[in-house]
Order: structure tokens, then C-alpha cells, then sequence
């Protein structure tokens, strides 16, 4: 380490290199199988598509027709925006009311959000399903709320730490002059949590807009179906499955996630580390 700068040997290098192209691999290959007919995708996967093995974009109308995959696009983008938006005004706020208070109560909600991580979704599935289905949340809309006791936990844990780094006497003056509770936090405290805003926008729109088991289980697939389950739906019967379909439209899946990462991703380090040094 010279001049604050941590300095990376060639091994590194060459490691980190490797480990990146691992995990790119996969998507570059079910791109790859994309536009293949099914037969050469079975017999020769890793081949580049040429000659009779190549089909162009019939995979992806062929996928997009079977699926009815624009309505399930349509779907997945109002579970996965309006899920997103609830946890971020519901958790920072929350976030923000815990480190201020900080009584006995606030340290108990923070306790439980923390156990909030822990608690593994298999074991809640089955109840979490039938509750559902009393309460009428087998909606998109209802999806928001039941995505909304999932993200919180680590939501909570990111926001408390960034706002423990915001001096009070911020909030003190503001409140001074005249400004109300919600005016303070959405005017003040909220633009100064900005990049852990961000990071944890990106965090759970990844999760929601890949999650296949909690909307399987709770969603009324006979009117909503999102687009990890209209993918599901290739498989046909004695287990059959059209995998140039399927290459196509998982393609198709990944693209608007992939760009709003890339578009986002500049912000994730400055987000999870924003309050890594306060206690």
C-alpha cells in the first residue's frame, strides 16, 4: 500500500479475470442458444450458430407467442417498481425513526428486522401462501406489500447505518425554522442518503424482478403470471421442453435487468459503505 493506494499483483489480476468470465459465461451461452434451432441446442450447446443451426429470431417470437410474455413484462414491471418505491419510503423512514428515538422500543424493531435476514422463506412459504390468499394479497398490488416483509430487514440495516452518519443538528435547525417531520426527512435527511437509496434500489430490483418461488406460490396465476413463471410454462408435457423458446426469452428477461445494473451499478460501493464506519 503506497500513498493510499492499495496496489494488485498480476495473480489477482489474472484470478479476478478468470472469476468474471466464469460467471459471464452462462449468459453468454444461453445468448449463444438463443438463435439455434432446438436440435443443435441439445447436440452441441458451446457451437457457434451457423449454416442450418441458425434461425435468427424465430426463437423469440416463437417464445414471445407461446408465453405471452408482453403481458407478463407489463406485470413484473408493476410488481417490481411498486414493490421497490414501498421499501424505500417504508424502511428509511423506519430507518430514520429508530436511530433518532433509540429507546428500548426502536432497538426491539431493529432487533426483529435484523432476524428478518435470518429467517429462511422455506420455512414460512406454505402459511405465508394461505394467508395470502385469505387477505386478497394474491394481486400485483398485494405482491407489494408481501415483498415489502421481505426486503425490510436488510433495507433497515443499510439505512440505519448511513443515518447515523447524518449529524443531528441538520435535522435540529431545519425543524427551527419551520419545517415539519416529513419536510425534514424528504427535504434533508433523505437527499443525503442518496447513494444507499440507490444501492438499495438496485439490490431489490434484482430480487424481485428474478424471484420465481414467492409469486408462484401467492400470485392468482389464472390472471397474473410474471416472467420467470410465463418462462416456466415452455415445459411441456412427460417433460418435454422447447429450449430454443426458452434460450429466447430468458434472453429477453435478462436484458432490462442487466441494462438498469450497468446503468446503476456506479452507486452500489458508495451505497454499502456509506455507513460502515459509524457504530
Amino acid at each position: 500500500m503506497s500513498g493510499g493506494k492499495i496496489k494488485h499483483g498480476p495473480f489477482w489480476t489474472v484470478f479476478f479475470t478468470i472469476v468474471s468470465l466464469a460467471w459471464v459465461f452462462p449468459i453468454v451461452l444461453v445468448v449463444i442458444n438463443s438463435f439455434k434451432q432446438k436440435a443443435y441446442i441439445s447436440r452441441d450447446a458451446f457451437s457457434i450458430p451457423t449454416g442450418k443451426a441458425f434461425v435468427g429470431l424465430e426463437n423469440y417470437e416463437r417464445g414471445i407467442e407461446r408465453t405471452n410474455l408482453i403481458e407478463s413484462f407489463g406485470w413484473t414491471v408493476v410488481i417490481t417498481v411498486g414493490a421497490v418505491l414501498l421499501i424505500l419510503v417504508c424502511t428509511s423512514m423506519c430507518a430514520w425513526w429508530i436511530v433518532r428515538v433509540n429507546n428500548r422500543a426502536a432497538k426491539l424493531l431493529y432487533t426483529l428486522f435484523l432476524l428478518n435476514m435470518i429467517i429462511p422463506f422455506q420455512m414460512i412459504m406454505f402459511p405465508l401462501s394461505k394467508i395470502a390468499d385469505m387477505m386478497g394479497l394474491n394481486t400485483p398490488w398485494g405482491m407489494w406489500v408481501l415483498y415489502l416483509g421481505f426486503g425490510a430487514g436488510l433495507s433497515v440495516f443499510m439505512f440505519t447505518g448511513v443515518i447515523k452518519g447524518i449529524p443531528a443538528e441538520i435535522e435540529e435547525a431545519a425543524m427551527i425554522d419551520g419545517a415539519s417531520v416529513p419536510r425534514t426527512f424528504f427535504t434533508i435527511v433523505l437527499p443525503m442518503m442518496k447513494p444507499s437509496v440507490v444501492s438499495v434500489a438496485i439490490l431489490q430490483t434484482m430480487w424481485i424482478w428474478n424471484d420465481f418461488l414467492l409469486p408462484y406460490l401467492t400470485l392468482d396465476l389464472r390472471k397474473y403470471k410474471t416472467m420467470s413463471i410465463a418462462i416456466q410454462y415452455l415445459k411441456g408435457g412427460y417433460g418435454s421442453v422447447d429450449m430454443g423458446a426458452m434460450m429466447g426469452c430468458l434472453v429477453l428477461a435478462i436484458i432490462p435487468i442487466v441494462v438498469f445494473y450497468l446503468f446503476c451499478q456506479k452507486h452500489i460501493i458508495a451505497g454499502v459503505t456509506a455507513g460502515a464506519v459509524k457504530g
